[in-house]
């Protein structure tokens, strides 16, 4: 029998399993090597045209067993590889190794997310690792509010607490329950996180947003049939919460804020106290979008720019940023565990009332969907190898090379700095230059695989953008980036 016919966690397949990981190591190691950088050059035709020679007949009348290496291959001379020091444009960051070899042993196993039959153990994996993550959010707001309920599992010498505004985080109800639920990313976080509002205040509560959102808070609106949001300024790149307070204020509705912890753009963080105390005062809910900025809760240095993080109804948080997680690993975090009811769905052949009542849990409330791969594993494996030290320490590590690298924009005569970085992203551009040039810079890079660089639009100019997400990243590294930026740009 060819071995490429065994299932992957048979006796025979696991067996199976080592030579073909090492084919699928050297391709990677020889793709990466023909690249030759952080991207392929040529552009999008080079690319494509390298690709398909490299595939040939898609679907051959018989097999081609050297496949596996030729398509390993080709992916990897042809990626963006986010492990390089000068792929630097998105929160797209380089995967930790051995959470990559957890996310090999999920899809061996291949466990379905949608009953317990299917997943028994990766369903109480994703409960523990759930609970956990919804309590590193919330702890400021339960450890105010105190009570049995969450005192005894939440407190630790080597559990730092934030300072929370009291008039913020003081609930007006008994202590309720948080919880968190495993998702695709920040677009479906948000999207179900509007879809919980819509269900608990109704069809005709409105979004407000800041100018800052993501874009998938008002496309989220958009499918889920509710008014057009309202846009709160940000002149400054974050929400102004007086004109918060005017627009709930003159709302003829409920409300729901979206605030963001960490902007796509340039990573600023809203002012979450002070929005957070505005939707207590006016009534409406509040979701904070922390799925880049969420992850500073790990570091002891970083955390308190999160303060008013947990007086949120929900939070998106995203462990494929600034989490080193493969894709996908996203979070959303709720307060209440009583809003997933609107999620309850019945399907007799995953959870039969009488097998639910039997004892076996029920899955298909934790998600839209049905199929779910148990991305849990890897978030798991990486919380509890780092720990909170180790996912701490890399926080640190790419928050302080955003430091040196606008010092060094910033001593540079030739180039002109945003502003400091808040979380690990720079917004740079070489000076007198023009929006055209600048982009023009940076099209340039990208067509010649030499660096990856991001573009974001604040102040009406156009800015170069460095997402600094490798903790490897060297000071040489760093100033090489500059200078290459320096002599691409036009005299």
């Amino acid at each position: 029998m060819s071995t490429l016919l065994f299932l992957a966690s048979e006796p025979e397949g696991l067996h199976a399993l080592r030579p073909l990981l090492d084919t699928v190591l050297d391709a990677l190691r020889d793709g990466g090597r023909a690249r030759g950088g952080p991207l392929p050059a040529g552009g999008p035709e080079a690319v494509a045209a390298r690709v398909r020679d490299a595939v040939g007949d898609v679907l051959p009348d018989e097999g081609d067993p050297d496949a596996l290496r030729a398509l390993v291959h080709a992916l990897a001379e042809g990626a963006a590889d986010p492990a390089h020091p000068l792929c630097a444009a998105h929160l797209h960051c380089p995967p930790l190794a051995i959470a990559t070899a957890a996310d090999l042993a999920a899809s061996a196993l291949n466990p379905s997310m949608d009953s317990w039959d299917q997943a028994p153990a990766a369903s109480e994996l994703e409960a523990l690792v759930t609970r956990e993550l919804a309590a590193e959010i919330y702890r400021g707001w339960l450890g105010g509010v105190g009570g049995a309920a969450g005192a005894g599992r939440l407190s630790g010498p080597s559990r730092p607490t934030g300072p929370a505004p009291a008039d913020v985080l003081t609930p007006t109800v008994a202590p309720l329950t948080p919880t968190a639920l495993i998702t695709t990313g920040g677009t479906e976080s948000n999207q179900l996180a509007l879809l919980l509002a819509r269900e608990a205040h109704g069809s005709n509560v409105r979004l407000v947003i800041g100018a800052n959102a993501h874009h998938s808070l008002p496309r989220a609106a958009w499918l889920l049939g509710l008014p057009d949001p309202v846009v709160v300024p940000a002149p400054a790149g974050t929400i102004d919460p007086a004109a918060l307070d005017e627009v709930l204020g003159a709302l003829p509705g409920p409300g729901l804020v979206a605030a963001t912890a960490g902007t796509t753009d340039a990573g600023l963080i809203d002012p979450l106290p002070e929005i957070a105390a505005v939707c207590r005062a006016r009534g409406a809910r509040l979701h904070i979008d922390a799925a880049y900025g969420g992850p500073l809760l790990f570091s002891h240095r970083h955390r308190a720019k999160l303060t008013g993080l947990a007086a949120a109804d929900t939070v998106t948080l995203d462990l494929h940023k600034l989490g080193w997680q493969p894709v996908a690993a996203g979070v959303l975090a709720v307060k209440d565990a009583r809003d997933l009811t609107a999620l309850h769905h019945r399907a007799d052949y995953l959870n039969a009332d009488d097998d639910t009542e039997a004892g076996l849990p029920d899955l298909l409330g934790r998600s839209l969907r049905t199929t779910r791969r148990p991305d849990v594993l890897k978030i798991a494996v990486t919380l509890k190898a780092l720990g909170r030290t180790g996912l701490g320490t890399l926080v640190d590590q790419v928050c302080d090379h955003a430091r040196e690298f606008a010092a060094l924009v910033q001593e540079h005569p030739a180039f002109e700095l945003y502003d400091a970085p808040t979380i690990s992203t720079v917004l740079f551009r070489p000076a007198g230059a023009g929006d055209d040039a600048v982009a023009a810079v940076r099209r340039k890079l990208l067509l010649d695989g030499r660096a990856v660089l991001g573009r974001a639009r604040l102040g009406g100019r156009l800015w170069l953008k460095a997402t600094l997400l490798n903790p490897a990243t060297r000071p040489g590294d760093l100033a090489g980036l500059l200078k290459l930026v320096e002599g691409t740009t036009p005299r």
